[in-house]
């Protein structure tokens, strides 16, 4: 006879842990995953990276020569 009173503490324990939401302190998640500051947040921009044209002429070549539609010919 007890059953209906078990399940509905059970349904109840359920529900609180659904919407159950915890404050949460990012900072001290950072110091646990030593995670360092964003250096884009403090305004340092990244370097900026130079590309070899020869890299890409390869590509270039490629692209031509797959670019054509077989049935434009």
């Amino acid at each position: 006879m007890g059953r209906g009173r078990q399940k509905a503490k059970a349904q109840r324990q359920a529900r609180d842990i659904k919407y159950y939401s915890p404050a949460t302190d990012l900072s001290a998640l950072e110091r646990e995953l030593g995670v360092r500051p964003d250096p884009h947040a403090q305004g340092v921009e990244p370097a900026e990276t130079s590309y070899d044209d020869e890299e890409y002429s390869d590509y270039d070549e490629l692209a031509k020569k797959y670019s054509s539609d077989p049935e434009e010919d």
